[in-house]
Formats: C-alpha cells, structure tokens, sequence
C-alpha cells in the first residue's frame, strides 16, 4: 500500500497571539561531526552542542541553537495525545487514505489542536499497531472536548472503527518554547522527517525519583544531537483509561538517516541498558514518516 503521511503546517500571518489564546551510517552519535543528508536538506552538526535544560525537564527543540537569547524564553504549557490503532488486515488504500484524510481535517473542526501528524507504522511491533495519530492541544480543557466533539465522534464511527480495533491512548502534559514554530510544528523543519513515539512502563517501584532520572538522562542525550532532532517532549500518562503504559516521549528526528544514526547510536543503547531497562516493565516503540501535505488531501 501507498500512501502520503500529513503534517500540520499552517501559514505564519495566521498564528498570532489570538490565535494562541483562542485555540546505521555511524557508530557512535559523537562520530557523526560530518555533514549527512536527509530530505533534499544538509544537516550540519553544531559548533557548540547545546547543553542547557530547563529546570522542568523540558527537551527543547532545534529552533533554540539559532538564537543566542534561548535560554531567557519563555516556555508554553501543551498537552501531548497519542492514539494507536490496528488496522484490519484486508484494508484497503482507498478506505486507509480515507480514514487519515479524515482524522487529519478533525483540526479544522475545533480550536485548541495546536498540531497533527499521522501515518502508517513503519516496522512491525509485538503489539501489531498499523498507524499512528499524533496531537497537539493547548491545555487539557481543549483535550476533553475533542474526546466528546461531534465531528471526531462521527469520524471515528464512520471512518475509522469499520477498519480497525484495539484503539489505545496516551496523554501528557509538556513545555516547548513559547514561539509559533515550535508550538505548531511548523516551518520546514517539521515538513520532513520521521515521527518516532516511545511508550515506557516503568515499574512501580522506580515511579518517582528513579523513573525521572533516566527520563532526564535520556533528555540530555537528545538535546545534544540538535542535527539530528528538530523537537522532543515527554510527560507522564494521564489518561485514566490506558494505564499500560506510564511514560510517553514524543520525537521528531529529521530524516529517515536521523533516525537510524541515533537508534544504532552506541551512546543511546548505552543510556538504555544502563538506565532504563533495570526498571522498564515493558515499552513500545512506534515510528511513521511524516511528509508535506500535498494536493492528494481530501
């Protein structure tokens, strides 16, 4: 099956203020100090590697290393929601190009959806998930409406549930920067890439000070790597009706190229081994490509 993955992108002279209150090539992540490429872009790795993390453990995102005043920003709460579903195995690419056209206008139909990015899995996984729906609210109000908007509802049964089953969600709360690409994704940087979504059950006798201090070591990793990532965040699951999982991280890499240097990277698999296996019960790892909508939508 072929299909066109899609990304929110909407145009600057819209997103204003009132807007926003209404609404393996390498070894080693340290060896890549060449210039790769991605998506028709030249990726090259920074002079000074940013180091600076925001005292509640905020991942910031590429943006930042462009401008030398970063770290007097102000940051901007979101709520991160993750929905996973699998797919009937006699799908069809008319009824799949159908159902994620649909879920994608469900922005168009409510404010408080900051961003949306969605499309087939890329790899198998042990859970059998098929897609993956990625979005961005303003604040947990926005969130709690769009579980009970009309429009979604419709969608869902007429669009969705005739073609797959076994939905889960996950919902978190985050920081980004308080500016309009990073809120809304947009720009360039978000056009391309792949969306890569990690799901963690720690145990629960690590929940708390052990839990966050892998998470926090994990973050270091990645801020550090802007060449590789253009934006990560991560919370703890709130959501009361899908307590399998209690952790969530969300990553944007900038190519396909991007992902597989940092997943094959020495210093990820060694943060996981010496981190966050001892106290993982379980986790799920779910990755899609993102590309720019284009004139197939709708």
């Amino acid at each position: 099956m072929h299909l066109q993955t899609h990304t929110f992108s909407c145009s600057t002279s819209h997103l204003t203020n009132l807007h926003l209150n209404n609404a393996a090539p390498f070894k080693t992540l340290s060896s890549a100090n060449k210039p790769f490429h991605g998506t028709g872009v030249i990726f090259q790795q920074p002079r000074e590697l940013l180091k600076q993390i925001n005292h509640r453990g905020v991942i910031k995102s590429s943006s930042e290393r462009q401008n030398p005043s970063t770290s007097a920003k102000t940051m901007r709460n979101v709520v991160e929601h993750i929905c996973l579903v699998k797919a009937k195995v006699d799908l069809s690419d008319e009824d799949e190009k159908d159902m994620l056209d649909f879920l994608y206008t469900t922005q168009y139909q409510m404010r408080g959806i900051l961003a949306i990015s969605l499309g087939r899995v890329s790899t198998q996984n042990l859970e059998g998930y098929t897609h993956a729906v990625f979005m961005r609210f303003q604040k947990k109000e926005d969130l709690s409406k769009f579980y009970e908007n009309s429009f979604y509802l419709g969608v869902l049964k007429d669009h969705v549930t005739p073609y797959c089953h076994d939905f889960t969600y996950i919902d978190y709360e985050s920081e980004v920067e308080d500016d309009i690409l990073p809120i809304f994704r947009k720009g360039e940087e978000f056009n391309f890439g792949v969306e890569y979504i990690l799901l963690i059950a720690f145990k629960e006798s690590s929940l708390g000070e052990v839990a966050e201090d892998a998470l926090t070591s994990f973050e270091k990793l990645l801020i550090g790597f802007p060449s590789l990532i253009v934006q990560a965040t991560k919370g703890s699951n709130f959501n009361l009706g899908s307590k399998d999982y209690t952790h969530a991280v969300v990553i944007r890499f900038r190519s396909s190229d991007a992902f597989d240097i940092f997943m094959d990277s020495s210093e990820y698999k060694d943060i996981w081994r010496s981190k966050f296996h001892p106290i993982t019960e379980k986790k799920l790892s779910i990755s899609f490509s993102v590309d720019p909508v284009g004139k197939e939508l709708m």
